[in-house]
């Protein structure tokens, strides 16, 4: 829960990672769309860029009431008054990052039973499961696939969020596993994209009415 009291995730939430020239655009549409989760994700920019471009992204997502969470930066985190941090596996340690961030959102990435247990055990409140399917956003690995995904949502009670090669075309399948939801990059921005958007939330709905 964020210190406001915002919902982290609901059945068939999508989490949409940002990246790239048209963070704040995306965003911005994604928000008019409904959507109300979002990771800064970026690799490519300087520090100061970066807290120039979540400071602008906090001022957005805060007027739809929408959660913000800072990717690997606990820093960046409380500078811009996130409400939350998202780990990988060779970042700041849990229970340091818990001592900076207070009862703020922290999230891991894992890819494993072991690292999702050890998240859970260690106070996380939420994992990232994947990658479910191929994805060219970034070198993640080995696809995981479904089978993987339900038996990470069967170890754990805490929030399970799968990633990796979502779209419109196989949402409605990696929901039916049970996970609380899902992270999307590209999977909601190619072509048109608010034709895009409405489709993805129609076979998320398939799940949840």
């Amino acid at each position: 829960m964020s210190p406001d009291g915002i919902k982290l995730f609901g059945p068939g939430s999508v989490y949409f990672l940002t990246g790239g020239p048209s963070a704040i655009n995306s965003v911005t549409m994604l928000l008019e769309s409904g959507i109300r989760c979002f990771q800064y994700r970026e690799k490519s920019k300087t520090k100061k860029e970066m807290f120039y471009e979540a400071l602008e992204l906090r001022e957005i997502t805060k007027k739809y009431n929408a959660l913000l969470i800072v990717n690997d930066y606990a820093d960046l985190a409380l500078a811009v008054d996130a409400d939350g941090l998202h780990l990988g596996q060779d970042d700041l340690p849990l229970a340091e990052a818990r001592k900076v961030m207070g009862d703020r959102i922290i999230g891991i990435s894992t890819h494993n039973i072991l690292e999702a247990r050890e998240a859970e055990k260690g106070g996380a409140d939420y994992i990232g499961f994947g990658p479910i399917f191929h994805t060219t956003t970034k070198d993640a690995g080995v696809p995981k696939g479904l089978d993987a995904l339900k038996e990470i949502k069967s170890s754990v009670k805490i929030p399970v969020i799968a990633i990796g090669g979502i779209k419109a075309e196989n949402v409605k399948s990696v929901l039916e596993t049970g996970c609380y939801g899902v992270a999307v990059s590209s999977g909601l921005l190619e072509g048109d994209m608010r034709a895009g958007i409405r489709c993805f939330k129609q076979e998320c709905q398939k799940i949840f009415r």
